[in-house]
């Protein structure tokens, strides 16, 4: 493997978080001019688009890549370069994509400028960041036990969101929505998705250790 830090990766990881900025920056002006339009105001937009897990996912992996890329710099740059911080990003994006393609995507149906924001954040970013994954991110570092350690971010997002849903009544997910399925319901649903995220995690380690012991095996010049 070549070294993460050589241009072409460098190149690629640079090119996904501009990317994701992109897509980010559009869909949060889609979120204001929906809003402002329903007479509910600019705060509101920015409010609902912070809600979504594919939003702060997306930052994430705009900010890991663009760390990868070299911005930022510093110590917050070298925690994002991590192999771990990587690979729990890569769980979480692999979930965004698989659970609104599986689960959302026929609940809606996007037009316009919505179409091209919806694709990047769903269907073209996921798959890039894993291409980055892949390719550029040292996973000798990698251990199984790391597997729980990245879980505190979608636990983190349950209970954010079953707050923000009991302030204001508003869940960004059907399988999130107290007011029409209650709690035990909603809480049985997280932990079926919890579930999910550690098995896409448990793979994708296992994906990273076959990865470093096929590199060991090849010859070296």
């Amino acid at each position: 493997m070549e070294s993460p830090s050589s241009l072409p990766y460098r190149t690629l990881a640079g090119a996904g978080a501009l990317l994701g900025w992109l897509a980010l920056a559009l869909q949060l002006g889609l979120s204001i001019q929906l809003t402002v339009a329903s007479g509910q105001g600019a705060w509101t937009g920015v409010w609902l688009y912070l809600g979504y897990f594919t939003i702060w996912t997306n930052v994430l992996a705009a900010l890991t890549l663009g760390a990868a890329a070299g911005l930022p710099g510093g110590a917050f740059g070298r925690l994002l370069r991590r192999a771990d911080v990587h690979s729990a990003v890569a769980m979480s994006i692999v979930i965004v994509c698989a659970i609104y393609n599986l689960l959302l995507r026929q609940l809606w149906q996007p037009h316009g400028w919505q179409i091209v924001a919806d694709r990047i954040l769903h269907d073209v970013m996921p798959p890039l960041f894993l291409l980055h994954w892949w390719l550029a991110v040292p996973k000798a570092a990698l251990h199984w036990r790391r597997v729980l350690v990245w879980q505190a971010y979608p636990a983190a997002y349950f209970a954010v969101a079953m707050l923000r849903g009991a302030f204001d009544g508003w869940y960004p997910y059907p399988f999130l929505d107290v007011g029409t399925l209650g709690y035990l319901r909603v809480l049985l649903d997280a932990c079926a998705v919890l579930l999910v995220f550690v098995a896409v995690a448990l793979l994708l380690v296992a994906l990273g250790r076959w990865q470093v012991r096929r590199c060991e095996r090849l010859p070296q010049y």
